[in-house]
């Protein structure tokens, strides 16, 4: 997601492979990217997705990779969530004697951060891979030129120049195992796997090289074209008379801005306008990316998509256990609080903040809760109007509700160790109640970090007066699921308690849903019509 922040670690694995050649060199044998390298690198991908590897050095020096003892002493595959797009799309083309291009830097179009730019970026250089190059500087280079910056380049110039991924029809075959998903708030992840019903699952890398896995979603923001959100894939090239030649729009079947304006633009260019229409019915985005990709053969029963969204949100929980824990290990709670929070929280070069805090990944977790409450009354509104997509055949919807959410409560723990060594248990609702007291500050105790009110759960926390003010005072800012990377945030303590602009909002979103599950209604009795002289 972000540069590389921390040193880089080179592990060394003596596993059992395909008995082919190692070599350092690049060597090119293919002219092109043919339908058959596209199927194999999606074979690759969702092989690596699959398997049980969490970090993509793990991955690329795991069973998963069949190249892997072409690597020679093995390789050091560090890199977090844009590079992770790059370098195992260069590394399949390396193993396959495929060309490969990348651009090596870009531009703001508006000025600032090129990583936020509210007006998206422009190509500013590239870099042509045509053979003879070492396989592992190329690796290299990759990861020293590719960030989030790179996939944040809209529709309306992806052509001038060309850039390296093109925005893709939503439908399935163009959005598979090695699609690249942009979140507008400066995140990258990687497709590899596609389920009938339209569920689209993929992995992320991070700032420390962790890798993890989830279902797409709300979670992934939309906003304005020019900065490219959204399902991106490389575009075709080949070479002639030894340079290579980038496919335009124009030349790629399944190029399509639908994801940005809608399958139904708004006449009047206004992208918050368009509409997705799929078998002449509107629906959300989010629900129009399910309904396209399970080739509009989707029908939603309300208890089954609530089990998968509980279990997928169990696991994004377990997630977010791991990096709380991964700074208590390293002490950050002890430190003191310093006296101004970074210039921004979601985004920053702070090495310790970014390494250590949790505020992108907390929103993006609080926005995958709300969109749970938000889809769940919509599911249940259907089956209220008896709208046909809704497929349940059970006596009692809501009583079926509250079953399966009892029982994914009841198996979706998150279990964190106090600062006096004693285990603590949180189930699903037990988190939803608590969600925006977690405190995404590493600086605060573990407690805090899950949210903990109790006098009983806090008494072992050993934070200090001026810690708890922090925390009370950063409350505004959790209330806020909204990332806003533009916007400057090295607020003191004072000025947060002082409201200062930017500091949040004072009431956080509703994401309770089983409040949603309870208070139900019931659908008035079918009657059917009685025929004419009945």
């Amino acid at each position: 997601m972000f540069r590389r922040l921390l040193v880089s670690i080179v592990l060394f694995c003596g596993l059992v492979a395909p008995a082919l050649a190692s070599t350092s060199t690049w060597r090119v044998t293919k002219s092109e990217w043919t339908e058959e390298d596209e199927k194999g690198y999606s074979a690759f991908i969702q092989k690596i997705g699959e398997s049980s590897c969490d970090t993509p050095d793990d991955c690329i020096n795991s069973n998963a990779n069949p190249y892997r003892d072409t690597d020679g002493r093995g390789i050091n595959f560090n890199t977090d969530c844009a590079d992770l797009v790059y370098m195992l799309r260069a590394y399949y083309a390396w193993k396959n004697g495929l060309p490969f291009t990348y651009v090596n830097g870009v531009y703001s179009r508006g000025g600032g951060d090129v990583r936020f730019s509210a007006k998206g970026n422009r190509v500013g250089g590239r870099t042509n891979v045509t053979g003879g190059e070492s396989g592992r500087a190329v690796l290299n280079n990759i990861r020293d030129a590719i960030s989030s910056a790179t996939f944040r380049i809209g529709p309306e110039v992806d052509n001038k120049p060309l850039t390296d991924l093109y925005p893709v029809k939503i439908q399935p075959g163009s959005v598979r195992p090695g699609t690249a998903i942009y979140d507008v708030n400066g995140h990258v992840a990687l497709v590899y796997k596609v389920g009938e019903d339209g569920r689209i699952f993929y992995m992320d890398a991070h700032p420390d090289y962790t890798l993890t896995r989830s279902v797409y979603g709300a979670q992934f923001g939309r906003d304005v074209p020019g900065m490219g959100a959204g399902f991106k894939n490389f575009r075709p090239i080949r070479m002639v008379h030894g340079r290579i030649v980038i496919a335009d729009d124009s030349q790629i079947p399944d190029y399509s801005a639908e994801q940005f304006y809608g399958t139904d633009p708004d006449p009047g260019g206004d992208w918050k306008r368009g509409k997705f229409i799929y078998n002449g019915i509107e629906s959300s985005f989010y629900e129009y990316v399910r309904i396209a990709m399970a080739g509009g053969k989707l029908t939603f029963n309300p208890v089954v998509e609530l089990k998968a969204t509980m279990k997928t949100l169990c696991n994004d929980l377990f997630d977010r256990q791991r990096f709380v824990d991964m700074a208590i290990e390293a002490n950050i709670d002890r430190k003191p609080h310093p006296n101004r929070l970074p210039d921004n929280i979601y985004g920053t070069d702070n090495m310790e903040w970014e390494i250590y805090s949790t505020p992108s990944r907390d929103a993006r977790l609080k926005t995958a809760f709300r969109a749970l409450r938000d889809d769940m009354a919509h599911l249940i509104q259907m089956w209220i109007n008896r709208d046909e997509r809704v497929s349940y055949d059970g006596l009692d919807l809501k009583q079926d509700l509250q079953k399966a959410y009892e029982q994914g409560r009841a198996t979706c723990t998150a279990v964190y160790r106090n600062s006096a060594g004693r285990t603590v248990t949180l189930h699903f609702d037990d988190v939803v109640q608590r969600l925006f007291k977690m405190s995404f500050d590493p600086y605060n105790c573990i407690e805090r970090r899950w949210g903990a009110t109790s006098e009983d759960e806090l008494a072992s926390c050993a934070d200090t007066s001026s810690k708890r003010r922090w925390y009370e005072a950063e409350q505004r800012l959790r209330n806020q699921i909204d990332r806003t990377y533009d916007t400057r945030m090295d607020f003191s303590v004072g000025d947060l308690e002082d409201k200062a602009p930017g500091s949040g909002t004072d009431t956080p979103p509703d994401v309770d849903v089983k409040a949603v599950i309870d208070n139900m209604g019931y659908r008035v009795p079918f009657t059917p019509m009685k025929p004419p002289g009945y």
